[in-house]
């Protein structure tokens, strides 16, 4: 038997020398939520270790992901219903909690990078990513300006990459053209390419309180049967002008990060979302699983499978655990 891949595996220091890939803390992206008020930060129920934190906790809690070497935090705000309409007036608001959150981040950690949520249903009575008409359609072009009004707020505030997430049409250049005119032309945009209608967001959606009054988000999600339309997607999104693409859910969709990777030369993310981190956490409770080795396992396939970057809620405990090697 000439052939023997055993070989390779008989002891650690041979099995790191041919590894394929490599997770790091470069790779990841803390998404972080923020609420309004001085209270303490309050713990979500179903995403254990998760925070709606008030402003300066919030900027406390950057600082300590920098220590820890991470480089990128994605915020997401958590505002009142008596903030909410159902035009999302206060995603315009400049003094507004979201714009106020990417200021003190950045004037406190000018290089710890901020990517901040472009979408309206953190702000829309409705709970739907566009304005809903009388009939219950949502909208695609009369969005686009809400978009770019508050994708601008948050250029102004400091925001270091624009994370468009509701996936209406042409919505990459809208925002490309609004920040070029503007003069935000280093402004990054990472699209949210392939973001599909998944089962897998509950959790997020308790973070903000925004899911949907009414309907679902079927019609401007991706359908989770398709594949080769992610292709399409990408296509259209790096020809308006986005810097990264992201795939979301990312652990359901391994073959469509790599397809991504496999026909696109701009760098791909992948958002590992509050259902997957939930169940991880869920099983762990109940001794099923061993969390800290099931964590970095999911968190590896990301990166084999062609992610040039993770979001993910496990960003804090990951790179703990790899100073710690």
């Amino acid at each position: 038997m000439l052939s023997r891949p055993r070989r390779n595996r008989k002891n650690q220091a041979l099995r790191d020398l041919i590894c394929e890939n490599h997770l790091t803390t470069k790779d990841l992206i803390a998404p972080l939520f923020v609420k309004e008020g001085n209270d303490p930060r309050e713990p979500i129920a179903s995403m254990p270790g998760q925070f709606r934190y008030n402003l300066q906790e919030l900027v406390d809690e950057c600082g300590r992901l920098q220590e820890l070497g991470i480089p990128c935090v994605s915020l997401f705000p958590a505002l009142s219903d008596d903030l909410k309409d159902k035009k999302a007036t206060e995603s315009a608001n400049a003094q507004g909690l979201f714009p106020r959150a990417i200021q003190a981040v950045k004037e406190k950690y000018p290089d710890l990078l901020v990517m901040s949520d472009v979408a309206m249903d953190p702000y829309s009575s409705d709970g739907h990513d566009g304005l809903v008409n009388e009939r219950g359609d949502i909208l695609n072009d009369e969005t686009l300006p809400i978009l770019a009004e508050m994708t601008l707020i948050q250029a102004q505030a400091g925001s270091d990459i624009i994370g468009p997430s509701d996936m209406m049409d042409g919505r990459v250049g809208h925002l490309r053209e609004a920040l070029d005119n503007k003069g935000y032309t280093n402004t990054s945009i990472m699209a949210y390419t392939a973001k599909y209608a998944s089962s897998f967001y509950g959790p997020f959606r308790d973070a903000l309180e925004s899911a949907p009054k009414s309907g679902d988000k079927k019609t401007y999600q991706m359908d989770p049967s398709n594949g080769e339309e992610a292709l399409r997607e990408a296509k259209l999104d790096a020809e308006e002008g986005a810097d990264i693409l992201m795939v979301k859910p990312g652990l359901p969709y391994l073959d469509v990060i790599y397809r991504l990777k496999s026909h696109s030369d701009l760098p791909i993310a992948a958002y590992n979302v509050s259902g997957e981190y939930a169940m991880i956490k869920a099983a762990a409770e109940k001794g099923w699983l061993d969390e800290e080795k099931v964590m970095m396992e999911m968190l590896l396939s990301f990166k084999r499978a062609g992610a040039d970057m993770i979001l993910t809620y496990f960003a804090k405990d990951a790179a703990s655990l790899l100073a710690s090697r």
